[in-house]
């Protein structure tokens, strides 16, 4: 792996004298109060402005006000003109836009393209605070506002807008985010690195535009640099065999041969991964760029699309990622391989920043719902080697884990209970994108270096990955014996194939860190669906299931698992969902809320979903389509076998089954699906009277929203971090 400078080694900017700020300034009364007369750097942002380490404004501020500079922050101005854009006065520096810590159009609109009633990251929940493409909208006022002012941008907005892009909204493939926010330079991932040294490059009289070196970065290029060899996309895209993946191009024998793939026993025809051979073997891969299909080209042939974006996605490993560029109209966008994953000190540095984990004074009492969530939860790693093909989780922050010391997680668990105000003892998550990947990676550098695989854990879990628990384990252990600690629960997303690698894990969690629940994300039952996600079949469940049942026993605890399901994804057909549905009806689960697949940008399953092709396997014009389920009413349909038990989805699936040649799931015994009669007042929107809908809640995993499904003993809302106790009990047919 490429070495990186440490955040914290730069000389800190003459601004320093300034000192601390208890929280960064959003008016000029601030600023007075701070002795300041302007601000070097102010960040706007589509979130309000909460002092705390799970929001990307805090962090980035904190960590450029680490390095001496003095920062400013416009929380979801009025965009309608550039007024509040000038509040803070013009900045030395540059500007730092962010739509917030979800893309703007996913934050505003259901997967049905429907507006939602709330944004959680707005005081009081208001939906109306943030403009559609924010980071468009807000990069071009800051624009208007200071004409030639640096203006980055930067999110998970951004990040994932980076190249040409299907946008699910406009059913439209759109240009880098870069180009029509017209932005100086885009940074994309967690984005640290970049922007500090942005930001001493700046001070130190640079001009923004000799900024093209910089790794996790995208600029608008002026020509290929001297010395650099340009390779058609084309020529790397021919599937090699799938029996070694380490680095194709320069490894020996005896690591190729250590780094077996595992072979899928369920489908190998249908879920076989493939690398990347290449044929220019002889230039310097640092000094390499990969020319990609234009904008224009892409937007006309949907399989060129699914073709840039495997080849996008199998440069980013930042061991052997080569810089990308694609053409859009006369200008080159010009990506830089993603940025070096911080190191465990510097995870230490940044989350033991100054943040007062409270949002700013200004916003009063107001309640903000994603504050309320992780008030009192604690992120101990980023990263995610899963790669499921649906999950932009792996597109912004990438597939190594980066963990943080022990020591500072205790620190922390420790300053929630000596200084945020309302702490009743209890840590309502310890985690991060996955409840359990910390501290886990390859147990080879070269190897990990050298990988070009999108996951470590599919078709199965990779020989070279070090699984172990303990370092968690012993973590959980010892926050839990804190002084003044009730609780420490665990929240985020498990991934229980990993889990079950490690029964004495599973009895830790099991027995101490469930709430009386615990969420899990099989995703699917059938293996179509799974093998386009590249999730896990059911058989790791299913043991995951029994463990966690016979540790909970052994508790005497009553406990439930509540899978996660999702409806309408790439690869899924009709008969996919009714098995689903059987399944669900078989072991009891009654699914409350339920969210069909909603296409995020630049992620594997959008490719999948806009092409009709597999991107995980060579792409032709000739290669095998994959089921898409598109359209109003086959999405609906999809989403009415989820709630196959609401009444108001009978009429439909009525329909369905007998078109499928199911009738015999109709009808009044426990062996049928659904009833043959309807109750008075029910079935409507089927029949075609419109009857109201609740918009489902959103899960605030990264850029995915999932419905969830509750036993028969639970009633709960889908409001990931909720711990309260089932509220009623729901009734089988």
């Amino acid at each position: 792996m490429h070495s990186a400078r440490d955040l914290f080694s730069y000389r800190k900017y003459w601004a320093q004298r300034f000192g601390t700020a208890p929280y960064l300034p959003m008016s000029r009364e601030e600023m007075d109060v701070l002795g300041w007369d302007s601000c070097d750097i102010i960040i706007v942002s589509g979130d309000a402005y909460v002092d705390h380490p799970s929001f990307g404004m805090a962090v980035i501020g904190r960590m450029l006000e680490a390095q001496g500079f003095r920062v400013g922050i416009i929380a979801q101005p009025d965009w309608t003109s550039a007024a509040d854009f000038t509040k803070l006065g013009r900045p030395n520096l540059f500007f730092g836009v962010t739509g917030g810590n979800m893309d703007s159009m996913v934050n505003r609109y259901t997967s049905d393209r429907k507006i939602r009633s709330n944004d959680a990251y707005t005081p009081h929940g208001a939906g109306d605070k943030r403009p559609d493409r924010a980071v468009t909208v807000y990069a071009q006022r800051c624009r208007e506002a200071y004409k030639d002012l640096p203006v980055i941008i930067g999110g998970i907005e951004a990040s994932l807008r980076r190249i040409a892009h299907y946008d699910y909204w406009s059913d439209t493939v759109r240009r880098s985010v870069l180009l029509d926010s017209k932005a100086d330079l885009l940074v994309y991932g967690n984005a640290e690195r970049q922007i500090v040294d942005i930001a001493h490059r700046l001070a130190a009289g640079e001009p923004i535009a000799a900024i093209t070196d910089l790794r996790g970065t995208a600029y608008i290029s002026r020509g290929l640099p001297e010395g650099w060899t340009e390779i058609d996309s084309s020529h790397i895209d021919e599937p090699g065999r799938v029996d070694a993946h380490p680095d194709p191009y320069a490894m020996g024998a005896a690591n190729a041969a250590s780094c077996e793939t595992q072979k899928d026993k369920e489908s190998a025809a249908d879920v076989k991964v493939v690398r990347f051979q290449r044929r220019v073997i002889k230039h310097d891969r640092e000094r390499s760029v990969i020319r990609m299909p234009s904008y224009e080209a892409v937007k006309d042939d949907a399989v060129l699309y699914a073709h840039a974006s495997r080849v996008l996605h199998l440069e980013t490993n930042p061991g052997n990622a080569r810089a990308l560029v694609q053409r859009h109209g006369q200008r080159d966008v010009w990506i830089n391989p993603p940025p070096i994953p911080l190191t465990t000190k510097e995870m230490d540095g940044v989350f033991g920043l100054p943040y007062t984990r409270q949002p700013h004074p200004s916003y009063g009492a107001a309640n903000i719902p994603a504050y309320e969530m992780i008030r009192f939860s604690v992120n101990i790693m980023r990263g995610c080697f899963g790669g499921c093909t649906f999950c932009s989780i792996t597109e912004h922050e990438g597939r190594i884990i980066q963990s943080r010391s022990e020591e500072s997680i205790i620190r922390e668990i420790e300053s929630i209970r000596d200084t945020v105000p309302g702490f009743t003892g209890v840590i309502s998550d310890v985690g991060g994108p996955t409840a359990n990947m910390y501290r886990q990676r390859c147990k080879s550098p070269e190897i990990e270096s050298a990988c070009r695989l999108p996951s470590c854990v599919y078709p199965d879990i990779c020989s070279n990955l070090d699984t172990s628990h303990t370092p968690l384990i012993n973590l959980y252990r010892r926050a839990r014996a804190l002084p003044g600690i009730k609780k420490i629960l665990v929240a985020s997303g498990l991934r229980y194939d990993l889990a079950i690698r490690s029964p004495e894990y599973v009895k830790e969690l099991v027995q101490h860190h469930v709430g009386g629940y615990l969420k899990i994300a099989p995703e699917h039952t059938e293996q179509g669906p799974l093998s386009k996600m590249m999730k896990p079949g059911m058989g790791a469940y299913d043991k995951f299931k029994e463990l966690f049942d016979k540790y909970s026993k052994e508790a005497g605890k009553e406990q439930y698992l509540i899978p996660y399901f999702i409806a309408a994804h790439p690869g899924t057909t009709d008969e996919d969902m009714l098995n689903l549905a059987l399944w669900l009806k078989r072991n009891g689960f009654r699914a409350d809320q339920v969210q069909n697949f909603l296409p995020s940008p630049m992620a594997t399953a959008t490719a999948m979903y806009h092409s009709g092709k597999n991107p995980l396997r060579k792409v032709t014009h000739a290669s095998a389509e994959v089921s898409i389920p598109k359209g109003l009413k086959v999405r609906r349909l999809h989403k009415a076998f989820l709630r196959y038990h609401d009444a108001n989805n009978w009429p439909l699936l009525r329909e369905a089954l007998k078109r499928m040649g199911r009738a015999e799931l109709i009808g009044n015994g426990k062996k049928h699906l659904i009833p043959a009669w309807q109750p008075a007042g029910t079935g409507g929107e089927a029949e075609g009277t419109r009857t109201k809908t609740k918009t489902p809640h959103t899960s605030f995993r990264t850029q995915h929203t999932h419905g969830t499904t509750h036993s028969p003993a639970s009633r709960l809302d889908n409001s990931k971090k909720s711990n309260r106790k089932p509220a009623r009990r729901g009734k089988g047919h």
